[in-house]
């Protein structure tokens, strides 16, 4: 059974993803450490639970959610992967820096790609991707239905949904995504997201005022 531990970094208050299994190999999801003191935090966490990290895999490619790649990648030495439709994305992450006042060197370099509806395995335990573009022309989701969670990027929030006016966005794009990717999920599905506290499909169904089911 796969463990969450999230944590909150950087001016836009992302959230990472670390994501273990029982024997310690460990994923970390949308590294967004900004500066030493947030990369240590995560370093330290990796250590003091003597995880082992395979891979980082990325729902997207905005700065907030790439700030710590290149920090991981030089101290784990694993690779790196998101959607090929990010790249683009990716490709002008130093301009968005510059744009939001953020310092950045060069953008990280994707290591491998990810495809919609492929099967993630991390040990014995696997992960459904789901292609879910609107924020971000290759936004993806991470669905784990053993565990009844998804960690949903920057697609749906507690009581809203991600922005739609960057690199690529599309509005109706996003609705459709989080009607046939997302509110077809079980309700009882925590949603982690990419920003603000974790909810449930149910949740959202209900009350948000974007999309309801």
């Amino acid at each position: 059974m796969l463990k969450v531990a999230a944590f909150t970094f950087n001016p836009f208050q992302e959230n990472t993803y670390i994501i273990s299994n029982d024997k310690s190999e460990c994923w970390i999801i949308d590294p967004g450490m900004y500066g030493a003191d947030e990369e240590r935090k995560l370093i330290d966490y990796i250590e003091k639970n003597q995880l082992k990290p395979q891979q980082i895999i990325n729902t997207h490619a905005h700065i907030d959610h790439i700030l710590g790649i290149d920090a991981i990648k030089q101290k784990f030495n694993i690779p790196f992967g998101m959607h090929q439709q990010e790249n683009p994305v990716l490709a002008n992450a130093t301009g968005s820096a510059m744009l939001f006042g953020i310092k950045m060197g060069a953008a990280p370099v994707a290591d491998f790609h990810i495809s919609e509806n492929e099967k993630l395995k991390l040990g014995d335990d696997e992960i459904e991707v789901r292609f879910a573009p609107g924020h971000s022309p290759g936004s993806i989701v991470f669905y784990y239905p053993e565990g009844n969670w998804v960690i949903g990027g920057d697609v749906l929030f507690s009581g809203s949904i991600g922005r739609t006016d960057l690199l690529g966005g599309n509005h109706e794009t996003l609705l459709n995504s989080i009607a046939t990717q997302l509110y077809t999920l079980p309700d009882e599905t925590i949603v982690y997201s990419g920003h603000g506290p974790e909810t449930t499909i149910a949740q959202e169904k209900r009350s948000n005022p974007f999309v309801r089911g």
